[in-house]
């Protein structure tokens, strides 16, 4: 145990400390927060545009993130020869690639947070056609932001620490004293309707985002046991693409949703690829469909249990065959 704890840290802080992961969770915070400032003209349902808009930078950034990090975890030390010294230890391949996946899914973790708290303050920023941009929730957020940069950079210079891994840790910290601030004591005047309110019910919507990240991050895991970066991201791109349409792939091979109906190999085809659908729930937030939200995310857990399992008892099977000297 003491030795899946440690690779486990030891993936999660080696990713923590690539500059691609504070970029991402950099880029894509200021730009769910960017979404909120503009001026929309969508008849009263700028909050919806803006959310929806939100939730899929979060998700797209996690995605990215998800294959780049699953890549530098493990095909690059199969590459350059360290997981051969690791597996020199009394480690097994199998102990080995689960406690990456455990450093991968916590380093994802982390990005999602930061981003679920972008899309909060989003929701509590947007205005409607009679509000104005909250330049004072916008100067609070943009000094957060400014501060944990100075922070690592004075950690850098002075005490000789890693940047990028400060300036995650200090952007994780600073964002969410940010929000504390902006929810407890700012509140934007001119804004009619729910405009100017910190939406909740985009944090399920927010995990399930991180479900279908867990499942993408085993996918490029069992990928990245045979394949180098650019093959892994081709792979995972297309399980996301063809995933995306899943059901209509289903439904033209003359099956039904839940009453089956289709061929062997329509029916084989659509339990293989991973139904992104299922973890969008943007929509039922839309029509009010709060009450089921928090039940069917328990639901989707135990779907991401088993795909994932799957994916990495693939991988595992892949893994034990590579050769790795």
């Amino acid at each position: 145990m003491r030795q899946f704890l440690t690779i486990a840290v030891n993936a999660f802080m080696e990713l923590v400390r690539q500059p691609i992961f504070l970029l991402l969770m950099t880029g894509s915070l200021l730009f769910e927060i960017f979404l909120a400032v503009p001026y929309y003209f969508a008849f009263g349902d700028e909050p919806k545009l803006v959310e929806n808009s939100a939730l899929a930078v979060m998700l797209l950034s996690g995605l990215l993130g998800a294959v780049l990090s699953a890549s530098s975890s493990l095909a690059r030390e199969i590459r350059t020869g360290t997981a051969l010294a690791v597996l020199s230890k009394p480690v097994g391949r199998a102990q080995f690639l689960l406690a990456k996946y455990a450093g991968l899914a916590a380093a994802l973790t982390l990005l999602t947070y930061v981003n679920m708290v972008g899309v909060l303050l989003a929701s509590r920023m947007a205005f409607d056609a009679y509000g104005k941009t909250d330049m004072a929730a916008l100067g609070i957020f943009g000094a957060g932001v400014a501060l944990a940069y100075a922070l690592a950079g004075f950690s850098n210079f002075f005490l000789r620490r890693t940047f990028v891994s400060d300036a995650v840790f200090a952007l994780v910290a600073l964002a969410t004293l940010a929000a504390f601030v902006i929810f407890q004591f700012t509140k934007q005047m001119e804004s009619l309707g729910t405009a100017g309110q910190v939406n909740w019910n985009l944090l399920p919507a927010g995990i399930l985002i991180l479900f279908a990240l867990w499942i993408l991050a085993a996918l490029a895991l069992a990928c990245s046991t045979r394949l180098d970066t650019i093959p892994t991201l081709a792979v995972c791109s297309a399980f996301f693409l063809v995933g995306l349409v899943s059901d209509y792939i289903y439904a033209k091979a003359g099956g039904t949703i839940g009453g089956g109906g289709a061929p062997w190999w329509a029916s084989t085809l659509y339990t293989v690829l991973p139904n992104w659908q299922l973890f969008w729930l943007a929509d039922a937030i839309e029509t009010g469909k709060s009450t089921f939200q928090w039940a069917y995310v328990g639901k989707a857990f135990a779907y991401v249990v088993c795909y994932a399992g799957a994916a990495l008892a693939i991988g595992t099977a892949l893994f034990e065959e590579r050769e790795l000297s």
